[in-house]
Order: structure tokens, then sequence, then C-alpha cells
């Protein structure tokens, strides 16, 4: 029996990764972290879609360690959500750490219900500025994983060579383009769907989303080819 753990948030990249797995794995494990991020509704978001879509099992894990350690404007609600950079060249939405402590955990959940596959929305392509979204960050933590537990792994990252408009279509592909548009929050200020249009993650949405209609066959196309799905 194939097993994967998905590292779910709710957000358009998750859900989506969430929605093709559940295509090719015969059991999918939700985690979703809680670390008292600025917006809460995020976990009921996940919650809500997870049992929607049906999956094997879903885990809320309270991480809130995080926020006591890492100050960014997703963990401390007087820092605005701003579309500059800070003074070393990253968002100050940047919350360091996250994916090393998410990945690492996942990979530890993994191992205890038999799983072999961890799968995340980290995308190199069309990203914030996250040091630790890069496709050489996650080949490391995975290879550590490995090493660590002595146990075969690996963590896949279906959206690391996508742009937006092509992680629409992958949506679109599982014929499930407006369930992930209308059900998802992505929103920094934790708007659902749509979002407050107005921060720097509802911007990249919605670019992604307008070039994809824009063109749906040619970046339907591009995503088939990426994915190896021609």
């Amino acid at each position: 029996m194939k097993k994967a753990v998905v590292v779910f948030s709710g957000g358009q990249d998750s859900t989506t990764c969430l929605i093709e797995a559940l295509t090719r794995f015969d059991e999918v494990h939700c985690i979703t972290f809680d670390y008292n991020q600025r917006h809460r509704e995020e976990i009921e978001v996940a919650q809500a879609i997870a049992q929607e879509l049906g999956v094997s099992a879903h885990k809320v894990m309270d991480v809130s360690l995080l926020n006591e350690l890492a100050i960014s404007s997703l963990t401390r609600d007087n820092i605005a959500v701003s579309h500059e950079l800070q003074e070393n060249g990253l968002p100050n939405s940047f919350v360091p750490g996250r994916n090393i402590l998410f990945l690492t955990l996942a990979g530890i959940y993994a191992y205890q219900i038999g799983a072999n596959t961890v799968i995340t929305g980290v995308c190199e392509t069309d990203f914030s500025g996250y040091p630790d979204c890069r496709d050489e960050f996650v080949k490391s933590i995975n290879q550590s994983l490995v090493l660590g537990m002595d146990r075969a792994l690996t963590i896949e990252t279906p959206l690391m060579w996508l742009n937006k408009a092509e992680t629409w279509a992958m949506a679109d592909a599982c014929g499930k383009l407006d369930f992930v548009r209308e059900k998802t929050l992505t929103c920094y200020n934790g708007v659902r769907g749509n979002g407050c249009g107005a921060c720097p993650a509802c911007d990249l949405r919605q670019k992604g989303l307008d070039g994809y209609l824009a063109d749906k066959e040619a970046v339907m196309a591009s995503y088939r080819e990426k994915a190896g799905k021609d």
C-alpha cells in the first residue's frame, strides 16, 4: 500500500498538491502545523478541506515554540506584511526555520505511519524569496532525514519548477480549479478565496490565475511538459 504525508496549510499550493496526491496514493495523510500564525483561519480551512476531500487522516500539530523563536510578520500581529524587502534581502513574511521544522516533523510522522513519501508545495520558480523553498534545501534535508532515521524517504515537490499559472493548470488538470479558487486560503491577511487583493501572496496568486485564464491551452501544455504528463 502506497502512503504519503502532505504538509498541508489549506492554501492554494498545498491543496493542489493534496488533490494530485489523492490520485496516486492509496493512503494520504495530512499534517498541519499550528505555530500561532498570523491568520489562524488557515487551520480551520485546512481541516475543512481535508475532511471534504476525504483524506485518510489529518493531524494538527502544536509547534507554537516556533512563534516564540521566529520573528516575522506572520508570527507577530504588530508587524505589517510588507512588499518591501528587509536589509537581508528577504521579505518580512519569512519565518526562519519554518520548513526545516515542518519537513523534519513530517518525516518523523511518515516514519511512524509507514509512509515513504512526504509531499510539500514549496516552489523555487514563483516564490516569495524564502531560502527554505529552494530545491537545494529540500534535497539537503531529505538526505539528512534518510541518514538520521536510516529509512527510505522521498520528499516530493510537485510545484518546484512550476510558475503560479502552471500551478493553476495543475489544479484544472485534476478537475479542481474552482475548488482551489474558492475554498483555499493563501492571503496573508486571512481572507479566503481571492483574498484581500493587496498582500504579496494575493498578488502572486492573482497574477498566476490571470496568466492561466488568458491562455489556458499554452499554460496547460507547459505544465504537462514539466510534469512529464505528455
